[in-house]
């Protein structure tokens, strides 16, 4: 699913309205039935046919082949317009540039803020056929009206990565500034450097690995661990030094499997610097050796708002899809989707109240780019 900002500025504010209509009704429902969509929005008659078609036709939300019911759902596409509408509102995003970067699960796009000055911009997507593999796997979720959304997971990564990176910022460790973060995007600073696998010759090998391995120690004794430290997760700047980037893995000290994901962290420098410059060193740190807790970052982190139940719904789900095989990106619009069960009129009427504020809509579970101005 790649990002396509140009139409957002062309889009009238009914159907906006449609649009978070789908989003909110998406709480309880896999396929949004069209009266609920109705109801949501308050807009009745033609016009609401007409704002869903235009809608449709943009493919910000799908119809569904062979549904139970008459309804829709929501697409990337659809959730990535909310989410810039909102950004835009509050200033911090301007235009939508190049996209720079693409993972398994996210995308990266350089962005233009009122300032004119570029930052990054980083959208989570959690393949949707990874959570049709949760459903198969067990019932994830067995006391809730449906199974976790991709909207609902996509977001939470996103709330994780901000969350860590904010922490890491305020205590000086060396990652990009957090600037804002709204449903499964994250705004971030602009560094100028290339990731660790880009990187062909090294003027000191030997102090890059040293300062590699320090980083690993010094993210321990505040209580951190990053369980993805690779060289795709780490940029180095023209005077050799290292940003580390790509959060939503990281995990406590305190964590049962901590000492696993630590040593996981070392072996991915030491197998990539012998692989790929012919590096070896037999020093390296030890969890038990070397680790001297002295900050707790990671209660810091809870305490800002990522709770520890947050942190391990997200870690139950990561694990259920690698129990399951990894999933594609989102599925085609016009593939069949299981339906959900109908929720309750009181959550009808708690996600209507939700419209009136963007924000609110979800539940809590180099520089010649050219910019869509938005």
């Amino acid at each position: 699913m790649r990002l396509d900002a140009n139409g957002i500025r062309y889009m009238s504010a009914d159907e906006f309205r449609v649009l978070t209509a789908v989003e909110t009704g998406s709480r309880n429902h896999d396929i949004v039935p069209t009266p609920l969509i109705r109801s949501l929005s308050k807009l009745h008659g033609g016009g609401l046919n007409k704002f869903i078609g235009e809608l449709a036709k943009k493919n910000l939300i799908a119809k569904v082949a062979n549904g139970k019911y008459d309804g829709y759902k929501m697409t990337y596409g659809g959730y990535d317009y909310l989410a810039l509408k909102t950004l835009t509102k509050r200033g911090s995003v301007a235009s939508v540039g190049n996209q720079i970067g693409v993972g398994k699960e996210s995308d990266i796009h350089v962005v233009m803020q009122e300032n004119e000055s570029e930052c990054v911009l980083k959208i989570h997507r959690l393949g949707r056929m990874s959570f049709r593999n949760v459903k198969n796997k067990r019932d994830y979720l067995k006391n809730k009206h449906s199974s976790p959304s991709w909207m609902y997971m996509s977001r939470l990564s996103a709330m994780k990565e901000f969350a860590f990176m904010k922490i890491l910022h305020q205590h000086g460790f060396p990652v990009p500034v957090p600037i804002d973060q709204n449903r499964h995007c994250i705004l971030m600073s602009l560094i100028d450097a290339v990731p660790l696998r880009q990187i062909e010759k090294v003027g000191d090998i030997g102090k890059l690995y040293s300062d590699l391995m320090d980083l690993i120690v010094k993210l321990a004794n505040y209580g951190l661990i990053h369980g993805d430290f690779n060289e795709f997760n780490i940029l180095i700047k023209i005077d050799q030094s290292p940003i580390l980037i790509d959060f939503p893995q990281m995990v406590s000290t305190s964590h049962k499997e901590a000492e696993f994901y630590f040593n996981r962290d070392v072996d991915c420098i030491k197998t990539f610097f012998k692989r790929k410059f012919g590096y070896e060193s037999y020093l390296y740190p030890k969890f038990g050796l070397d680790i001297n807790r002295e900050f707790s970052l990671d209660l810091e982190v809870a305490a800002s708002g990522f709770s520890s139940k947050l942190q391990k719904e997200l870690e139950e789900y990561t694990q259920i899809v690698k129990e399951s095989g990894e999933g594609s990106e989102e599925e085609d619009s016009d593939e069949e989707s299981e339906n959900d069960e109908e929720g309750n009129s009181d959550e009808e009427n708690e996600n209507e109240e939700s419209l009136e504020d963007p924000d609110k809509s979800i539940p809590e579970k180099e520089s010649d780019k050219e910019h869509f101005e938005l």
